[in-house]
């Protein structure tokens, strides 16, 4: 069965760049930059799933985590 999308949680690394975490899956992948990582989701979203059921859609939903003191 292809389902018709797969979302990842993106949060920034402490390290630098980009870390992804796909929802519902066990897929992780990192990238550089944003278009790095672009490339490195569609990679594992091609390498994880079979031909006929990959995704037509990879959605990145970055969580940015910000406090501001009052």
């Amino acid at each position: 069965m292809r389902i018709a999308e797969i979302i990842f949680e993106v949060t920034e690394s402490d390290e630098g760049g980009y870390e992804a975490r796909a929802l519902g899956h066990s897929i992780f992948t990192q990238g550089e930059d944003w278009n790095d990582l672009k490339a490195m989701a569609r990679d594992a979203v091609l390498c994880h799933f079979e031909e006929g059921s990959v995704p037509r859609v990879i959605r990145l939903h970055l969580i940015r985590d910000e406090a501001i003191a009052v």
